[in-house]
């Protein structure tokens, strides 16, 4: 499995959710709504996920195992970092 492509949209408003990214698997197969979370440990990435009936919050779409996650997981920090230091850029530029 490869990762193809990586799409991140910032968040702008205050909060932990640092952005929502979506992610193409091998030119054929799309994941939307990851979340990037800041935590007190630092970034991470939260899968989509949908309120159950009982009022958990159930994964939709996910890895079935940690090296997997840690793949995706390791792609999505490197694509928003990125993407963090050009809208500092520009927001430096414009200043």
């Amino acid at each position: 499995m490869q990762i193809t492509d990586v799409r991140v949209r910032k968040v702008s408003k205050e909060g932990k959710m640092k952005a929502v990214v979506s992610i193409t698997l091998d030119n054929e197969f799309v994941v939307h709504d990851i979340k990037v979370i800041e935590g007190d440990k630092g970034l991470f990435i939260a899968m989509p996920s949908r309120k159950a009936g009982d009022g958990e919050y159930r994964d939709i779409a996910h890895p079935i195992n940690s090296d997997t996650r840690d793949k995706i997981q390791k792609i999505i920090l490197e694509k928003y970092e990125i993407a963090a230091l050009e809208t500092e850029e520009a927001e430096e530029t414009e200043a």
